[in-house]
């Protein structure tokens, strides 16, 4: 659910849509939505309470994934998750951080390539992983590294959105 500009979730109790909601109107012009009977709110200024509703309140979706999205499983969002979690990696470390055989993640890498999702990165020097190799730079030109295109992105952010929902 992504809501309109001026409207904020409260992280108190978590409104998704099908509750009943109530906004409050707060100090920085946003305006808190919250399930109706939220404890929080009952020691609110009852002035600044205001009668929502979804249908109001829920922003237009923008994006809308082509028919290829149906070819993704959920391993597939675990790379793209990966990446957009690490920045650019290469196969056989994200192989070893998710606990993947590396042929899957080789074929996957592949595979998302192909479907515009990933590009390949030109090899760069890149600082170890923490706790590894402290403060040691290295240029790895024996891996072929991937990151997210901005189709992924939007591919990725969709997929985490109807998990919400």
């Amino acid at each position: 659910m992504r809501l309109k500009d001026d409207y904020s979730a409260a992280n108190c109790c978590r409104p998704t849509t099908g509750d009943d909601i109530i906004g409050y109107y707060s100090h920085n012009n946003i305006i808190k939505v919250h399930k109706l009977g939220c404890p929080n709110l009952a020691k609110a200024e009852q002035s600044r309470l205001i009668k929502l509703a979804w249908t109001d309140i829920l922003a237009a979706e923008e994006f809308e994934p082509d028919k290829d999205y149906d070819d993704l499983d959920r391993i597939d969002f675990r790379i793209l998750a990966h990446h957009q979690d690490y920045g650019f990696d290469y196969t056989l470390k994200m192989a070893a951080m998710l606990q993947l055989e590396k042929q899957i993640v080789f074929d996957r890498h592949n595979k998302l390539r192909g479907m515009d999702l990933l590009q390949r990165v030109e090899p760069k020097m890149i600082q170890y992983r923490k706790n590894i190799v402290k403060g040691k730079w290295i240029k790895h030109r024996n891996h072929t590294y991937y990151d997210l295109t901005e189709k992924g992105r939007h591919y990725l952010k969709y997929y985490i959105n109807r998990k919400k929902i």
